[in-house]
Formats: C-alpha cells, structure tokens, sequence
C-alpha cells in the first residue's frame, strides 16, 4: 500500500502544479531548495576511482533507472555504459559515512560524441565558444530523497564546481524525463534543445526525453537575479558561487590539465569484460576508436580485439587520455615585428603544440614561448607558428618547437605515457 501512494500524491501535486503559470510554478519549486553551507563532515565529495567507488555508483544507478522504468535489471547490478569506459568521462560520488549515496557523470565530448546527439541537434551549442559536457547518470539513494536535497544540492554543486574551475567546459546539455526537466528549468534555468518531446531514447530504455543545455559563463548572473532576495538557505547563486564546501575532495593535480582519468586495465577488464559485456557486442569502428585512446600496451589485453585491417589505407587518428588548457605567453622578434602576447596552449606533442593567441602572430617566425605547464612546473622553449586558422578557429595557431626542455619532455612523456591522473604526479619516470 505504501509504495503506491508516494507515486500518486507526487502526480496529483504535479497535476495541481501544471495548472499554475510556468513562472509562478517555477517560483514555487525555487521556494522549496533547501541548501545547506556547512554540511555534516560525514559527507564527503570526490571524484569515483576506485573499483568499490565505481561499482556502488554503477549499481546504484542500475537500482535507480530500474525502479524509473529506464533499464531492465541486468545480471551484474550495475548499469555501465561505453561513455563510462572514456578518459574523457568522470563520474561523481557522493559518500555518508564512506557509503556511495549519491553519483553523477560528466561526460566531455570525444571520438564517441555524447549519448543524447543521437536523438538531439547540438549544432547551435557547438557553434558557440566554449567545450560542451554532457549531465549524466544521476541516482541518489532512495534513503536521502526525502532529506530535502541534503544530497542533491551538494553533488550538483560539486558538478558546477568542477566543471567551472577544473573540466574546462562551458556548456552543459541534458536529456531527461518530461517529469524531471522543470527541476533543471526552474532551478537551474536550462534551456530546451528543442520544444518537442522525443518519445523514446532508447539510452533510457524507450522513454521520453526532453534536451536542454545551460551556458555556464553567463549562469552566474541569471542565478543572481533569480536567488538575489532569498535567504541564505535558498540562495542557489550564493550556495554555488560563494560558498565553500569542505566537504568537496578535489582532485591533485600537478599539471593544468582538464580531465582525471581513472580506468587502468584492470578496472577497464573489471567492468567492460568481467562483470558486464560492455566490449563484447562493439562494432569495428568502435573498436578502433578505443585502440587510438587507449594505445599503450598495457591495454592490449584488455580491449575488444580488432579485425582484419579493411584496407582502405585510411589512418586512424590517435585521441589523447588528457586535455589541458596551459597559460603562456609568446615574445615575437623577427620578422620586422617585436612584441608579446600571452597565449593559452591546448594540445601538446613531443615538437609541437597548438595554442590560442591574445593577437595575430606572424608564421615561420621564430619566437621565445615560455609556458605553465602546472602550478611548479614552467617550460622555456623557441617556438614558431606553422599554421593559422587550425580547425577553422581564428586564434588557433600550429607551433613548431626547437628542442624541447626538460620540463616540456617530462609533460609530453607523462601524458603518453601516463595511464591514469594520479600518473602524472610521478612525471619523471616517464622520460626516456
């Protein structure tokens, strides 16, 4: 009797708040946020990497979209998708007392995409400035949503957080349930990717879902707006902005870089192999693209084994484990030009690097880069601009490197070679 009658007083008071306007239902729903700025040190926020982590997030995701109607029950307990098996992906925990009760996905765009562009047109956010991340994978134990958001509000904190300050991204898309999108509209102020509902998502098992995106650059100041006359404990901008949560367990990292990989082999084999048949069932191209992430040996055994080459000569590119956004600035002399300009440095090889420019820089002029590559480690190399307008991008310039430091060797070497963040902290081991 009980477990029926929670479900039917939640569609009356929706059925009774549907019949209010949509900016007097929105203003209701923001009335009842309830965000704590101290909460109790028996939570704790961080990044899910090791396999007890990662297995209660995916199992208590599994018993949330099996309860939601957006999976069947699987064999292994846990729902484990392939976004899961990307360096570019990081999932999110939130723990009572050392206990997973609360996770959420970040997924950043890849080789793969993002699994709502299959039903959903992301041409407009990809025209715009800025790396998009995808909002997935959200479950909290069935113990805590009744707490008035004592997990909810910080894990989402933890969400915006990390992707303002530490997963360089701009926007962030959604596919969700009709039921649940006015959460993220009202509070959270996303915007519809398109009006229509899309009547089945088969990432959800056939249900409907509605795309949304937010623009995090400018969502301070809607936030503002909206929060500016509440108190404390409703004031989402505040609680997002200017609050600090000890709780919150950030990632070390000694490099500016962008993401935090965590699958070595053995958890890659654990949950894609072992435990659920993630790789079993992949096609060849999928196949592939894994193989150019994953290209040290070590993951060899690991990784769906590949078929016969098609022998169409084409060459697979290679995706790196790591993104990175460097500061820098560039001394130009030659040229009949002397000046300096700063630079911000996104992808890196062992004598090159490609890097956003403050003002045009002349090409095939050699020029004096020196580089921060992470908080104590600064690279000073001699630099020359091979290619403009890299990607289509105005202020996207292809360097050329003369010889390398040993600063600059150490980086490259660790991010090749490195297989999971924490790799990176050791990053002399890796230089040959």
């Amino acid at each position: 009797m009980k477990g029926g009658v929670v479900p039917t007083l939640r569609k009356t008071l929706r059925r009774a708040l549907a019949v209010l306007p949509r900016e007097q239902r929105f203003a209701l729903y923001r009335s009842f946020v309830d965000c704590d700025p101290a909460p109790s040190d028996r939570l704790q926020l961080k990044i899910a990497e090791t396999r007890e982590e990662l297995e209660a997030c995916f199992r208590l995701l599994h018993d949330a979209y099996v309860s939601s109607g957006f999976m069947k029950p699987h064999p292994s307990g846990m729902r484990v998708t392939l976004y899961h098996a990307l360096p570019t992906t990081t999932t999110l925990c939130a723990k009572w007392d050392d206990e997973v009760v609360g996770t959420m996905s970040l997924i950043r765009d890849s080789a793969f995409g993002f699994p709502l562009q299959a039903i959903f047109d992301l041409a407009d956010v990809r025209a715009k400035e800025g790396n998009i991340a995808e909002v997935s994978a959200l479950a909290v134990d069935p113990r805590f949503r009744k707490t008035g958001g004592a997990i909810l509000f910080p894990l989402m904190k933890f969400m915006y957080e990390y992707c303002t300050s530490f997963f360089d991204t701009r926007h962030l898309v959604i596919a969700v349930n009709p039921n649940r999108i006015e959460l993220y509209e009202s509070l959270l102020f996303f915007r519809r990717l398109t009006a229509n509902t899309v009547e089945e998502y088969d990432f959800a098992n056939g249900a409907p879902a509605i795309g949304a995106w937010l623009d995090l650059r400018h969502a301070p100041e809607v936030f503002e707006r909206a929060y500016r006359a509440k108190p404390p404990r409703r004031n989402l901008h505040a609680y997002f902005t200017r609050t600090d949560l000890a709780n919150i367990h950030w990632p070390q990292r000694r490099y500016y870089t962008t993401n935090d990989p965590v699958l070595t082999p053995e958890l890659l084999d654990h949950f894609f192999n072992v435990r659920t048949d993630g790789f079993a069932n992949l096609d060849d191209h999928k196949k592939r693209l894994l193989h150019s992430i994953y290209d040290l040996p070590e993951y060899d055994a690991v990784l769906p084994r590949l078929s016969a080459p098609t022998g169409d000569g084409r060459k697979n590119r290679r995706w790196s484990r790591y993104s990175f956004k460097c500061p820098g600035y560039l001394t130009v002399v030659g040229g009949g030009q002397k000046f300096r300009c700063t630079m911000q440095v996104v992808e890196v090889s062992k004598y090159g690097f490609q890097a956003k420019t403050e003002k045009p820089v002349p090409l095939n002029t050699w020029s004096d880069a020196t580089i921060k590559l992470g908080w104590q480690d600064i690279s000073t190399v001699k630099a020359m601009a091979v290619r403009d307008h890299v990607n289509g991008t105005a202020d996207l310039y292809g360097f050329e490197l003369g010889e390398p430091d040993l600063v600059w060797n150490k980086f490259v070497s660790a991010l090749t070679g490195g297989k999971t963040h924490g790799d990176l902290e050791n990053a002399t081991r890796f230089v040959v």
